[in-house]
């Protein structure tokens, strides 16, 4: 690669190489590998490193920083439910917008028959040399440098469009996730309640609140309050506040409420 090429695709990756060979080898596809071997002769002959290995790691990488991130960020969601967000997102689907959005077509080194037939447009080719991308970060800057990569380009800006898209995140049954939050740490049940109905009736709006209420039952300790075309919908909405809310909950606050309600306490 050409040095402005390099410097280009840094500046859209938001990361400088310290090795320019692990980023050359992330572009590189197999073809323009097997084609400059195919050149050379004689006793001088050399293998051409392709970007095979580093997508096989770079794949490796970005389960591990996705996962984690999930982990991390839907404390309350149950395994099924973080199996399929971490499925999306590192879908082939999600990770070819990645990759056209950071223009990686543009880089890659094919050889002259992928070239002729398109590859640079290819989803296959594409989403290969993001991973591959991704593994050469790992390998040239550490795993805190490849994490900020992912959270950066491939997870927050998804988690966000789908929020804004109505809350379709592929986990929907807030309200079971809430029953078994509040329950582990002590509390009442949360009450819903519809607090207002509007529109015609083939198009009604229902706002619903759902009240987080403290341990003596007495007080609500948090509100969420949302808006939906049915009350199910709302409702759910709501405990996703909630939800939100108590994760945000300082560590030592739970467990001084998880010990409050032991036994031993009483």
């Amino acid at each position: 690669m050409k040095e402005r090429e390099i410097t280009a695709l840094e500046e859209g990756l938001g990361y400088h190489f310290r090795r320019r060979a692990v980023i050359e080898q992330a572009v590189t596809h197999s073809s323009q590998a097997r084609e400059q071997e195919a050149q050379q002769a004689g006793e001088s002959k050399y293998a051409v490193s392709d970007n095979e290995q580093l997508e096989f790691l770079g794949d490796a990488v970005l389960a591990l920083v996705t996962s984690e991130e999930l982990f991390q960020r839907f404390p309350h969601f149950r395994e099924g439910e973080l199996s399929k967000l971490r499925a999306h997102l590192v879908s082939e689907r999600h990770l070819i917008r990645v990759a056209q959005q950071l223009e990686l077509g543009h880089y890659l080194r094919l050889g002259r028959g992928e070239e002729k037939s398109g590859g640079r447009g290819k989803t296959a080719l594409l989403v290969d040399a993001l991973e591959a991308i991704l593994a050469a970060i790992y390998l040239d800057g550490g795993l805190e440098v490849a994490r900020q990569f992912v959270l950066r380009n491939v997870i927050a800006p998804e988690l966000e469009r789908m929020e804004r898209g109505g809350g379709s995140l592929p986990v929907t049954d807030f309200k079971s996730a809430l029953q078994e939050a509040v329950q582990s740490l002590g509390l009442p049940q949360p009450a819903y309640v519809l607090v207002e109905e509007a529109g015609p009736e083939h198009s009604k709006t229902f706002t619903v609140e759902a009240r987080l209420h403290t341990k003596n039952g007495k007080n609500a300790e948090f509100v969420g309050r949302a808006q939906g075309s049915t009350k199910k919908n709302a409702e759910q909405d709501a405990a996703r506040q909630l939800l939100t809310f108590l994760a945000s909950r300082p560590k030592a606050v739970e467990a001084k409420g998880a010990r409050a309600s032991s036994p031993a306490d009483k």
